[in-house]
């Protein structure tokens, strides 16, 4: 049995995944996520109900970081999201998390504030969030000065995160003109051929979003 991937097209973890899988052209089942059938299979697999889940003969791999290197490790291509080098791979996982816990938490902090009832939601919790995101954009802009990619030259799993973090991000909060190298790197992203698909797949469920998609991107 080939690699099943348990995921639904509009959630930004499971582009980071999809973007390794289309990078190097890598078979797999997409098992989406709509409708309580679906549910019932992931939760079967993950008690937690979170997702992606990739499932590969009879393992289970959870968490779009680990997917990604496991997939670097048992089911790898042409482009290597990980380098050999232990310093350069340090790299390459600091910047995954710095997407991780300083782009895509604060932007999902407005996205949940948005579902839930107006008696429970939290203003200060946003405002909070807005200012993380903001320090993070600056910090990044710096940070991107002499970069194409977010760990130097090649392209990582840094970038696979990247790309639906800061697409998401410019939609919640979006990057001002300041910060033209973080403005840059997001359209460099966008422009690569595994990121944009992953894109082009989430276009039909643009109305899940709460807070109203754009009329771009």
């Amino acid at each position: 049995m080939g690699l099943r991937l348990f995921s639904h097209p509009f959630s930004s973890y499971c582009q980071k995944v999809l973007t390794a899988l289309y990078e190097n052209d890598t078979p797999f089942e997409a098992r989406l996520l709509e409708g309580d059938a679906a549910m019932r299979e992931l939760a079967g697999l993950w008690p937690l109900k979170r997702f992606p889940v990739l499932v590969d003969g009879a393992r289970t791999v959870i968490e779009a970081s680990v997917i990604v290197e496991y997939l670097d490790v048992h089911h790898p291509g042409p482009v290597r999201f990980l380098p050999a080098d232990a310093d350069a791979a340090l790299e390459v996982r600091f910047m995954d998390r710095f997407f991780d816990n300083y782009v895509s938490t604060p932007q999902q902090k407005f996205v949940f504030d948005a579902l839930r009832p107006e008696g429970l939601r939290d203003p200060q919790g946003v405002e909070d969030a807005r200012a993380l995101l903001e320090a993070a954009y600056a910090w990044l802009d710096a940070r991107m000065a002499d970069r194409e990619w977010a760990a130097g030259d090649a392209f990582s799993l840094a970038d696979c995160g990247a790309g639906p973090f800061l697409f998401y991000a410019d939609w919640t909060h979006p990057i001002d003109a300041k910060f033209a190298n973080v403005r840059a790197y997001r359209k460099r992203l966008l422009a690569r051929p595994a990121f944009a698909r992953a894109v082009d797949e989430a276009r039909p469920y643009r109305h899940y979003f709460p807070l109203g998609a754009p009329d771009r991107d």
